[in-house]
């Protein structure tokens, strides 16, 4: 049976859609703002005060259920291809700080001229010839101790060879910091 409030209601539906409508500009979603309306209408009608304006009040509900699903979609992000959902997982810690005490003991045991070179090429970016100018010796001279650095490392660390050290994106960030490390407490290499 219903009851002459609920009859009042579901003739309001027409000038509901055409409002919903013109807040959303999606059919779709004016039916679910509708449907959302009249649930919350249904649930709280005993907060509605006979005698005042059923319209108005239903329109309210339907107004501030769509500014509320608004706000939460403004802050969705579209990730259809999971891009963005990849990009916020954070390796465990301590694995992290594992290899940069690993890398960092590894890396005092190299001579400090072998050491210097490495970070430079390898970390820096700096080309042979410049490294070689930075640290005083010739190209062919810092081209040798790099290699061999990499290949002690490898040994230090106990990876299978040099190439995969320096495939490893999380050893790569971890040799960074340690560079960056040790140019802020010592300065750049003279």
């Amino acid at each position: 049976m219903v009851s002459k409030l609920q009859a009042e209601m579901l003739s309001l539906v027409p000038k509901l859609r055409a409002f919903a409508v013109s807040l959303s500009h999606d059919r779709d979603q004016a039916e679910d703002l509708i449907q959302e309306t009249l649930l919350s209408a249904c649930r709280n009608i005993d907060r509605f005060e006979p005698g005042t304006n059923l319209a108005a009040w239903l329109f309210t509900i339907l107004r501030n259920h769509f500014y509320s699903e608004y706000r939460k979609r403004r802050r969705d992000v579209q990730d259809v291809d999971g891009r963005y959902t990849r990009s916020l997982v954070a390796q465990p810690e301590q694995t992290i700080r594992t290899e940069y005490e690993e890398l960092a003991a590894a890396l005092a045991q190299l001579p400090k001229g072998m050491r210097d070179l490495l970070l430079l090429v390898g970390v820096g970016g700096v080309s042979y010839p410049e490294a070689a100018r930075i640290c005083g010796c010739a190209t062919g001279t810092a081209k040798s101790r790099v290699h061999r650095a990499r290949r002690r490392l490898a040994e230090l660390l106990a990876i299978e060879s040099a190439a995969d050290f320096a495939a490893d994106p999380s050893l790569q960030a971890v040799l960074a910091s340690v560079e960056y490390q040790r140019f802020r407490a010592s300065g750049p290499v003279q």
